[in-house]
């Protein structure tokens, strides 16, 4: 399969795009009027509006598969997908944005061999959709990470609807972070899931910018572009904004400013100017994310509440202060210690000056050092094993039962920061 020609173009070609608007089967993506956030939406779906495939670098995605190996796609008939998706059911869609609709599917070959599938269905409104959509071909195309969503393959066919363009990906079963943070109808992230996220986003993005031959910014990292698989894992998705890094002996790639409200670096919205750390910024609002279990900007919120950054910010330098930050939906059940770890990382992602800021490499080194800290200090009680059967009334028995069951407590801040044990007493059942 021939990779798409991608071919980047001066930034004053982009001059020439007229702006539109994007729309959501859940809300409508708005552009937002104040031009410090031209070409971004409030909805947390990206804008489709303004998108630019300019790189002073002047490379193509279509380079990337002679710098790794030939892209390896399924190419796929509208016929196939429509027959997976079952003609695109609206029973079967499982989300839907500026991009079109996207559907779960089945794929079964002649063993009868079941596949789960994602498509996403192309938007057939214009020609930014379509930027999108060659975009993701190219990237997903050569680039393979466990944590990347797998591309399987694509449809670019013309049937009595029209251009069909359609893109074919792993399904994973359990959805984004975002509707696991945001939807009151899903149990709550734990916090050791929520820290295993953190390490998993940390690994992609750092195999993204520097991980190749060459670097990737994302320039949509946010929360609904993180997916989970069936274990839980978190996968990178939707690359539609990805852009090359810039070239040897350049130190940006100049763009129009496109994204979501609350995750895009500063610098970028003042000057257009990519670098890989704006991916490192958007990092770091994402990790406010899960420690919070809030928005980047909410305006559903009290006026003094509804941008993120600037609400935890009083909160950071008294224990007491930093505990009311904590997502409330875990009830107390986390590590305080690391949550404030965590908390110190994304300030360093948060640092006003690009340059001061770690590369990704360096943030995962540290999420590591977290996650293994928190790992080391909640070890299993081994319960010992017996070839025999006691009797109930054996009062060794008991006593061992009663000191397997022993569990820690993480403090709770109604507690008084006191450790606290507590014991689950067997039940004595009778057996006649």
């Amino acid at each position: 399969m021939k990779c798409f020609q991608f071919s980047n173009s001066d930034k004053n070609d982009d001059h020439n795009n007229k702006t539109t608007k994007s729309t959501s089967g859940q809300s409508c993506a708005s552009v937002s009027t104040d031009p410090e956030f031209k070409g971004f939406t409030t909805s947390g779906q990206s804008s489709a509006s303004d998108i630019s495939t300019e790189s002073s670098s002047r490379l193509s995605f279509s380079c990337l598969s002679s710098h790794k190996r030939p892209c390896n796609l399924r190419v796929f008939t509208v016929d196939e997908l429509k027959t997976a998706t079952r003609n695109f059911s609206r029973s079967l869609m499982i989300g839907e944005g500026g991009f079109g609709g996207v559907y779960r599917g089945v794929l079964r070959d002649t063993k009868d061999k079941r596949t789960d599938i994602a498509v996403k269905q192309l938007s057939q409104r214009g020609l930014q959709g379509h930027k999108e959509w060659v975009t993701e071909v190219n990237v997903l195309g050569v680039v393979e990470h466990p944590n990347l969503v797998k591309l399987i393959g694509y449809c670019a066919q013309d049937d009595e609807r029209g251009i069909q363009r359609l893109l074919v990906y792993e399904f994973l079963p359990n959805r984004s972070v975002q509707d696991h943070l945001m939807s009151r109808l899903m149990s709550p992230l734990p916090w050791e899931t929520r820290l295993s996220i953190a390490r998993d986003a940390a690994t992609g993005l750092a195999y993204l910018h520097e991980g190749m031959e060459f670097q990737i910014i994302f320039r949509d990292f946010k929360s609904s572009n993180i997916l989970l698989d069936e274990k839980w894992n978190a996968k990178l998705s939707d690359f539609g904004l990805a852009r090359l890094g810039p070239s040897d002996g350049l130190s940006h790639v100049s763009t129009a400013v496109v994204g979501t409200v609350g995750y895009a670096a500063p610098e970028y919205i003042q000057t257009g100017r990519l670098t890989s750390k704006s991916d490192v910024w958007s990092y770091g609002v994402f990790l406010y994310e899960l420690i919070t279990g809030r928005r980047p900007l909410d305006n559903n919120k009290p006026k003094n509440e509804q941008k993120l950054l600037e609400w935890v910010r009083p909160h950071l330098s008294d224990l007491k202060k930093f505990e009311q930050i904590m997502d409330p939906r875990l009830d107390g059940n986390y590590s305080l210690k690391s949550a404030q770890k965590l908390a110190a990382i994304a300030n360093r992602c948060l640092t006003k000056h690009p340059r001061n800021r770690p590369k990704m490499s360096e943030v995962l080194e540290m999420v590591n050092r977290v996650v293994e800290a928190t790992e080391a200090k909640s070890p299993e009680i081994p319960i010992e094993e017996s070839t025999t059967t006691p009797r109930v009334d054996d009062e060794k028995f008991r006593v061992r039962c009663l000191s397997a069951s022993r569990r820690l407590v993480e403090h709770i801040p109604k507690e008084n920061k006191l450790l606290v044990w507590k014991l689950w007493r067997p039940k004595l059942v009778s057996t006649n």
